[in-house]
């Protein structure tokens, strides 16, 4: 059938209030499902307490490993507190194929060493260190090259790492002018938006994102999910609503865009 003979397909009709309340309150969700849900979060989270107690109330039949749960936690922690030396030499000790198998993640976490030298301040460290250590893998993987020069102004701009510190690592700039029209000026000018790559590896947000590639790493070698199937669910919600305005089918005003700000909401690092 030619394309001018083929009949048109109908609008599809918008989905009301009342139909979508149908529908949800039509839904069987399982009790036990539920609690598998947050039983995972509370393990994947890495609170091991709250995960043996929920197990033991809700009767699911569950075992949790605390050491194990407690020993990824004091690593993410330690990404998160910026003592990246010390979580390397944890996850080595862990499961060295951790970080063997996986360049990408061992690059992140020396850039991540390179941006703490800046923030200390141990300038000619920071330089040894990214000749050293991040220069040749730069060199045998190309890709890697943007993040480390942009990495490496920071030691261009040296200003920049105390005024985007969130941290409370560094608590003045360490030289400059000091009269307050010269420090508005330098204000005005990082918060043009061309500083902004440059400022957001000195955000703690950077520590966070680090530690939950690293995070994600170590549950995916313990034979786990990456992250929380809270998250996946949040994501679906999201990519589903995004399929439904594509194919022109309308949702109420109060659902509108609800999976995408509660994806903004649960995943705001990740988004970011």
């Amino acid at each position: 059938m030619s394309a001018a003979l083929r009949p048109a397909s109908a609008p599809v009709p918008p989905v009301t209030q009342e139909l979508l309340d149908e529908k949800l309150k039509s839904a069987e969700i399982s009790k036990t499902d539920l609690n598998a849900l947050i039983f995972d979060y509370l393990v994947v989270e890495g609170f091991s307490d709250a995960a043996v107690e929920f197990a033991r109330e809700t009767g699911l039949a569950a075992s949790v490993d605390q050491e194990q749960i407690q020993e990824r936690m004091d690593i993410r922690l330690a990404v998160e507190d910026g003592r990246v030396e010390e979580a390397v030499r944890r996850v080595n000790e862990l499961d060295p194929e951790i970080l063997d198998t996986n360049a990408p993640l061992l690059f992140h976490l020396h850039l991540l060493r390179l941006i703490e030298l800046i923030r200390a301040e141990e300038l000619d460290k920071a330089l040894d260190f990214a000749t050293v250590e991040l220069a040749t893998r730069a060199a045998q993987h190309p890709e890697f090259l943007p993040d480390l020069e942009r990495t490496m102004a920071l030691l261009a701009f040296p200003h920049i790492a105390a005024y985007a510190d969130d941290t409370g690592a560094l608590a003045s700039v360490a030289a400059g002018p000091a009269d307050a029209a010269a420090a508005a000026t330098k204000d005005d000018t990082y918060a043009n938006p061309v500083f902004a790559p440059i400022i957001a590896l000195m955000r703690r947000s950077q520590r966070s994102k680090v530690a939950r590639e690293l995070n994600a790493a170590i549950l995916e070698a313990q034979g786990q999910g990456m992250e929380t199937k809270l998250s996946g669910l949040v994501r679906l919600m999201a990519w589903g609503e995004e399929r439904l305005d594509k194919a022109g089918v309308g949702l109420p005003e109060a659902e509108r865009d609800r999976g995408r700000k509660w994806a903004e909401a649960v995943l705001r690092d990740e988004v970011a």
